[in-house]
């Protein structure tokens, strides 16, 4: 029941993820990704902060804080950078669509033992997340590669940290380890942009903006990035990987509603095969099931 927790705490953070892509793609053109990281991930721990120190969760021991600070940075600042950075030159359905090369860089990087099951569901999966976004890709803005390579980068960083942060998480609690990381990666993207006078189009924000800019720290960055720790606690990296094929499709459900974005029938059919090769990739074979038996019955 803990893994199934876990995969589903997974596929709710991707699809909050999926949201968040919107509400950059509309905060792009008012600030740099720079400030946008700061204030989705400043927020973010603002929010997740009271609540560690109001449930007394168990921090990173002193001999992980400098891991924990490193994947803080390489999560919460550079991966916000790359990611926020694509998107001024690529759509969020095309860039919704490199990031699901995740759960294949999971695999390639050798998170874990590779099955046929798990590269089964992997492939289907992603066949969806291509189905669902066929009329996009034949609309894509000049230099899209650019956006597109950038967030394959921030894939990877996405990737490294799901594999190396396990262990940690494991000897600390989920909401006490994002929380610390976060904080690195949000103190490094506000001084940047303080530097760089990145803050200085925040003078004139609208209502709108501002939305934006909460709904990115309280959804897109507490509640997505505490759920991802939850599933990495539950589950295996390549599993919890894999539900990142759900970001696109929420992507185009949110471009849909505030964007009056089409919806066709490939959103519907991709978003079968997403489901479907989640289920293959996150369930064990009858075969597997039936090994088990003998061996925990010998323990």
């Amino acid at each position: 029941m803990g893994e199934i927790f876990g995969v589903l705490a997974a596929v709710l953070s991707s699809a909050l993820g999926g949201t968040s892509i919107g509400a950059t793609r509309y905060l792009v053109g008012s600030i740099d990704p720079l400030a946008i990281g700061s204030f989705r991930f400043g927020i973010g721990f603002s929010l997740l902060l009271p609540l560690t120190l109001l449930r007394g969760d168990r921090w990173p021991g002193r001999g992980d804080w400098a891991a924990a600070t490193g994947l803080g940075i390489l999560f919460f600042a550079l991966f916000p950078i790359l990611f926020n950075a694509s998107l001024i030159f690529t759509t969020a359905a095309r860039g919704a669509l490199a990031l699901s090369t995740l759960p294949l860089l999971s695999l390639v990087l050798g998170a874990e033992a590779l099955s046929w099951r798990k590269s089964i569901g992997v492939v289907i999966a992603t066949f969806g997340v291509a189905v669902a976004l066929l009329s996009d890709l034949t609309s894509a803005p000049s230099g899209a590669w650019r956006g597109d390579l950038l967030m394959m980068a921030a894939a990877l960083c996405m990737a490294l940290y799901g594999i190396w942060s396990k262990p940690l998480i494991r000897r600390s609690g989920p909401i006490a380890f994002t929380t610390m990381s976060m904080a690195a990666g949000a103190a490094c993207l506000i001084l940047l942009s303080y530097i760089r006078g990145s803050f200085a189009p925040v003078a004139g924000f609208g209502a709108p903006q501002w939305l934006a800019a909460f709904y990115l720290g309280a959804f897109g960055a507490a509640l997505t990035f505490y759920l991802w720790a939850f599933a990495l606690e539950r589950t295996t990296p390549t599993r919890v990987a894999i539900s990142v094929t759900v970001n696109p499709i929420t992507a185009s459900l949110v471009g849909a509603w505030l964007l009056n974005e089409p919806l066709r029938w490939n959103l519907a059919a991709g978003i079968v095969a997403v489901f479907a090769g989640i289920w293959i990739a996150t369930t064990t074979g009858r075969r597997a099931q039936a090994a088990r038996v003998p061996a925990s019955g010998q323990a």
